[in-house]
Order: structure tokens, then C-alpha cells, then sequence
């Protein structure tokens, strides 16, 4: 179901050149100091494209998971341009912000963020709660998605009796049941294993076969080249 935003705007791009999924314009972050002004993001400009992969690299304080935090709504302190499927997120207010990210964004964090007190089923249902879908489609989806990602067996189990794969797993399902337009992915294979990381890596892959639109912040090479394409951030900087 499109939401009352998406109603409210109009189709941008021609069906030969479709609009991007999402355009940054000129971004840039500052934090005040005594000094003036310290940049974390100069001049982000960048389109990308419904059904593309593509990953952020660059080293540790470059400004990654700033832009991650940023694309996500989890951080609205920048200036610039940014439009997700033509709403222009820059000019929306707090309320307006929250209702686009919860309708088209699914997150995947690197510390997995399940709730230790609820079980694998009860960690799905949260953002379907949030979203105000009802208790039987709820339970449809949820059926659903354990059983895509084979799970069925551990929907009474909670958190700590999984392993850290099987958390991970646990946050990419509740991630994609909400049906997002985007998945933002913030280093999700940082404290797996090799073998665990690429069957995760693989999941993303299929996902964005299937049509989902992927953005990954990583320092692996290898998971990369699961992607389209990949950015470099230096000094805030986008390189060229």
C-alpha cells in the first residue's frame, strides 16, 4: 500500500529513463566547534537507481555511516538535497520523516538490535506493529518470512540461544518484512565469520535480485563485489 506521500507525488523520469530511487544534492554536515566549523560530509552528490547494489567503502571516520544515517532519516541535522521516491526529505518535518522511512526503508545493523526479551516470531511482528498492519495479516507475514528464511523452527527461540549468523538472519527478516523499497546495511557481516558472512552476503544478493534496492557500508573487499557498484569516502569527500 502506498502511503499518503507517495499519493501526493507526482511520477518523475520517462519510462525509458525511470527516476531514481533516491538523489542527494550538494549534502554536507558540520559540527560546530570553537574552531569553526569541522565537515564530516562535503558535497555528496550522487543518484541511485530502484533495483541497484551499491556499497560505501572508505576507511574508518571517511563519513560512511554518517551518509548511511542520513539516508536512513536517523539523522536530519545536514543541508542539500535529498529526495527518496521524489518526497523531498530535506524540507519534511520530524512526523513526515518517520512516516517515510518506516514505509520504505529496512535497516540491518552490524549489532543485530533484536530485542533480547522477545522471541525470533514476536522480533518480526515490531515493525509491522509500528506500521499499524493488522494482527492477521501480521501473522501472515510473519508465517511467511520464517519460512523464506527457513527460521520455523527457531520462531519460539529468543536471541541468545542463536548464534551470531542466526541473529543476523533474524535482522535482515525483520528488516524486509515491512516490504521496503531500500535496505540500508551498516557493516552486516562485521562479526560474523567468513563462511557465516558470505551465506549472508548471498541472502542480500538474492533479495536485490528479487527487486529490493540494497546500499551497503562495508571495509570488505569481497563483500563489494556483491554489489553494482561501490563509492569511496575520504575526508567526507566522495572520491572520484
Amino acid at each position: 500500500m502506498r502511503s499518503e506521500l507517495d499519493q501526493d507525488t507526482r511520477a518523475l523520469g520517462t519510462a525509458a529513463t525511470p527516476a531514481p530511487l533516491l538523489s542527494l544534492r550538494n549534502i554536507e554536515k558540520g559540527i560546530r566547534t570553537t574552531g569553526g566549523v569541522t565537515y564530516v560530509l562535503r558535497r555528496i552528490t550522487l543518484d541511485v537507481a530502484p533495483g541497484e547494489f551499491m556499497t560505501i567503502m572508505g576507511p574508518s571516520g571517511a563519513g560512511k555511516s554518517t551518509l548511511l544515517a542520513i539516508l536512513g532519516m536517523l539523522d536530519a541535522d545536514f543541508t542539500g538535497e535529498y529526495h527518496l521516491r521524489g518526497h523531498p526529505v530535506h524540507a519534511l518535518n520530524h512526523v513526515q520523516r518517520r512516516a517515510l522511512a518506516r514505509e520504505h526503508i529496512g535497516f540491518v545493523f552490524q549489532q543485530y538490535h533484536l530485542l533480547d526479551e522477545l522471541t525470533v516470531a514476536e522480533n518480526l511482528h515490531v515493525p509491522l506493529d509500528y506500521r499499524g498492519i493488522g494482527k492477521s495479516e501480521r501473522a501472515a507475514r510473519v508465517a511467511d518470512v520464517l519460512d523464506r528464511f527457513n527460521m520455523v523452527g527457531k520462531k519460539d527461540l529468543y536471541p541468545r540461544q542463536l548464534s551470531g549468523g542466526q541473529q543476523q538472519l533474524v535482522g535482515i527478516a525483520r528488516a524486509v518484512i515491512g516490504e521496503p523499497s531500500l535496505i540500508l546495511a551498516d557493516e552486516p557481516t562485521g562479526n560474523l565469520h567468513s563462511a557465516q558472512a558470505r551465506e549472508i552476503m548471498e541472502l542480500f544478493a538474492r533479495l536485490n535480485a528479487a527487486g529490493t534496492t540494497i546500499i551497503q557500508v562495508t571495509h570488505s573487499e569481497e563483500n563489494a563485489r556483491f554489489g553494482h557498484r561501490t563509492i569511496n569516502l575520504k575526508d567526507g569527500w566522495m572520491e572520484p
